[in-house]
């Protein structure tokens, strides 16, 4: 009889000992645990996306006891931590939204009431950016967005020459070249000094004689004639509006943005001397006035305008793809173009090194330089797509013909 209630004592303590533990940790967490000696240890992996923050693939610690119980209690507040400090590595490592929104200094904290660098560029939008396109409101924005998330949105006053030098060698550390930083400073000099003389402040431009280093980028190399006759072989075995835009390019020396913003009705292929008409378009602008000008149509540019017009498909773009806003988008041709040519030509090479290998074309046949930028569009005076005021497209038609296209 006490040996019966002996063992009826010894199991319910044992359930109520199981219930308990089973109420304190989860039994999944049990697989964490292993025994050396009697003694229980803690072993985990490390997840991939933070292991550039151990020197070890997995972590092992000795829980110094060999109950149970209490190896589950400390390998459960382990767990907990771990993903508590691994959480906030992720979340670290994320972009946070609106950074450059954030003021991590109150106005107050520069000692100045001047006007922050944001309202700067929304005064410069309000009085600079009426009848302009969307590249222009877009490319203000970014340029400030540089200067905003390098050194915060300051009151204009309140950056300093170190600063601008330190915006300069960030960008360029990031791989934009010396000239595009250059312009970039030029809008934000632009934006600040147009807040200067709107409210006659008393402050200097931080970013109004900052250094630049001299552009050291190859120069863009024309594309060798060898080459130019593979590439439009190229272009006719692939046969499509892509290869038809190359093949233009190649016998006329147009800008891409220019022959990317053609409109079907701007090619005259019906003429004695088929041609295009380089004019603008409430899509995309030209250049400079000498940009507007006629451009004979012969060799392959004959043959690329005429397949580009039949596979136009009723639109009114010659290259749909490229026109499906409100503005071409020359930036997405000359990516694809680019990757394409990239094969294909020597280094330094790049579409735009068909408008230089035309000049030299044209040069090597003793072409009047006059004519030359005549038909690049490389003058600003004198050059009409009706021609009143410039060469007659006999004229232009004969020395095109001649560089052998």
């Amino acid at each position: 009889m006490l040996q019966l209630n002996y063992s009826v004592d010894l199991q319910a303590i044992y359930l109520q000992q199981s219930m308990w533990v089973d109420n304190v940790v989860d039994k999944s967490d049990a697989s964490y645990l292993y025994q050396k000696r009697g003694v229980y240890y803690f072993s985990k992996q490390v997840p991939c996306d933070v292991k550039q923050h151990y020197s070890r693939n997995r972590i092992v610690i000795c829980l110094r006891t060999k109950s149970l119980s209490k190896a589950m209690r400390s390998c459960k507040s382990i767990l907990q931590r771990l993903e508590d400090y691994w959480m906030s590595l992720r979340l670290s490592a994320m972009p946070l939204p609106g950074q450059h929104l954030i003021q991590d200094r109150p106005r107050d904290y520069y000692g100045s009431d001047t006007t922050l660098l944001s309202e700067a560029l929304s005064k410069y939008l309000l009085l600079k950016g009426e009848g302009k396109d969307k590249t222009f409101v877009r490319g203000a924005t970014r340029n400030i967005q540089y200067v905003t998330d390098q050194l915060g949105d300051r009151p204009i006053d309140a950056y300093t020459s170190a600063d601008a030098a330190a915006l300069r060698d960030k960008l360029i550390e990031n791989g934009l070249s010396v000239s595009s930083v250059k312009r970039n400073f030029s809008t934000i000099r632009s934006i600040i000094n147009l807040t200067i003389t709107e409210q006659g402040l008393d402050c200097i431009n931080a970013f109004a004689r900052t250094y630049m280093p001299d552009d050291d980028r190859q120069r863009r190399l024309p594309i060798p004639i060898d080459c130019i006759k593979s590439i439009q072989a190229a272009c006719h075995d692939a046969d499509d509006d892509m290869r038809w835009l190359v093949a233009l390019l190649s016998d006329t020396g147009m800008r891409l943005g220019e022959a990317v913003g053609l409109a079907v009705t701007d090619l005259n292929l019906s003429n004695n001397i088929p041609h295009i008409n380089i004019t603008p378009h409430p899509w995309r602008r030209l250049k400079t006035r000498g940009s507007e000008r006629c451009i004979p149509l012969v060799g392959e540019a004959l043959w690329a305008a005429s397949k580009a017009t039949e596979g136009a498909s009723g639109s009114s773009f010659l290259f749909p793809r490229y026109n499906r806003g409100s503005t071409s988008n020359a930036n997405s041709a000359s990516a694809a173009i680019n990757k394409w040519l990239k094969p294909r030509v020597p280094e330094g090479c790049v579409i735009h090194s068909f408008r230089h290998s035309m000049r030299d074309r044209l040069r090597a046949v003793e072409c009047p330089s006059d004519i030359i930028d005549a038909i690049g569009g490389w003058t600003t005076n004198g050059v009409g797509h009706r021609y009143g005021n410039g060469y007659n497209l006999d004229l232009l038609a004969k020395w095109v013909k001649r560089i052998g296209c």
